[in-house]
């Protein structure tokens, strides 16, 4: 595994081993993503090896600009042009009848393909000298917390990849929005980095997927996911202060959105540690820090971690979405 800076070099050299079937983790603004030819269904196939993830779970197609969806969509909707051309390059993965071209393990045999064009200059490049569409997960084993730095992706995959780009933290530090535009009224699959409110401003009316659906159409749609080795206990918001100090056991730390609340969290005296995901209650920075927070309170072993729901506006979906799905469940 070869780790390197983000010097133009470094990204052409990137660039040439994803074209010749490598896999290559690449930053983006979101998380970290771990990079195949997407349409290489042998590299492919190493991605979905390397992270342990099971094939139903498709994965998000990233090009270089908005030029590229007629490479990899069959047909671009009206509407998706409409986000592509006002939301690209950004946090924002619009689903789309994909091209023959795609082979099925990208899309876990469906007919449609996630797409994406990364705001991260360094992804771009990358995907550009590649000369290629790339497919490219999360850079973290299936399931467990996605990596916003490069050192998070060497803990965690390590020698499983060919080569990983450094491209400092990422700026967003949740994975994207996914909108399926398949239909007359988009379908929120994943809430993510864009926030629903922006979307809605373009394109009016949202819909919601139907539950208990049996095929995923996104990545991000599995119940339990983004967890990490502790267990993860979540509150409503505002719940966490009023939790009797005697039912917390020992070595166990708290998640607070804001200076005042981690102030009230360190006063009840029986967590460990607190750590503040925005000390001035800034959604954006709160995004930013969550999977980085869950990522040192994994290295200091705690047993537990205390989170309560931020509020359901703007990023703080996505926030919550994340937790939800990091958290213990009955």
């Amino acid at each position: 595994m070869l780790l390197l800076d983000s010097s133009d070099q470094n990204l052409r050299k990137a660039g040439s081993a994803i074209a010749e079937g490598k896999i290559v983790v690449i930053p983006t603004e979101t998380v970290y993503g771990l990079g195949a030819d997407a349409f290489n269904p042998d590299a492919v196939v190493r991605v979905f090896e390397a992270k342990n993830r099971p094939t139903f779970d498709p994965l998000i197609v990233h090009i270089a600009s908005a030029d590229a969806m007629e490479t990899v969509a069959r047909t671009i909707p009206r509407k998706a042009r409409l986000l592509a051309e006002a939301l690209w390059p950004g946090p924002l993965t619009l689903v789309m009848p994909k091209r023959g071209e795609i082979p099925d393990i990208v899309t876990a045999g469906l007919d449609t393909v996630g797409v994406r064009c990364p705001a991260h200059p360094v992804a771009r490049k990358i995907i550009e000298y590649s000369g290629t569409a790339v497919a490219a997960p999360s850079a973290n084993p299936f399931g467990y917390i996605s990596p916003t730095t490069a050192v998070h992706v060497v803990r965690q995959l390590g020698d499983r990849v060919d080569m990983i780009v450094d491209g400092g933290p990422c700026t967003v530090g949740v994975e994207s929005t996914v909108i399926d535009m398949t239909h007359e009224t988009p379908i929120v699959l994943r809430p993510g980095g864009m926030p629903l409110e922006r979307i809605q401003e373009l394109v009016g009316d949202l819909a919601f997927p139907e539950k208990n659906l049996k095929a995923f159409a996104s990545p991000g749609q599995l119940k339990s996911h983004y967890a990490p080795h502790a267990n993860l206990l979540l509150f409503s918001q505002g719940a966490l202060s009023g939790i009797d100090a005697a039912t917390v056991p020992p070595n166990s730390a708290a998640i607070a959105f804001d200076a005042e609340g981690a102030r009230l969290l360190q006063q009840k005296g029986c967590f460990a540690w607190v750590y503040v995901l925005s000390g001035k209650g800034d959604m954006r920075e709160a995004a930013a820090r969550l999977f980085a927070i869950m990522h040192t309170a994994d290295e200091s072993g705690f047993q537990a971690l205390f989170a309560e729901r931020v509020p359901e506006t703007g990023l703080g979906r996505a926030i919550n979405d994340r937790l939800y799905r990091a958290s213990k469940k009955s």
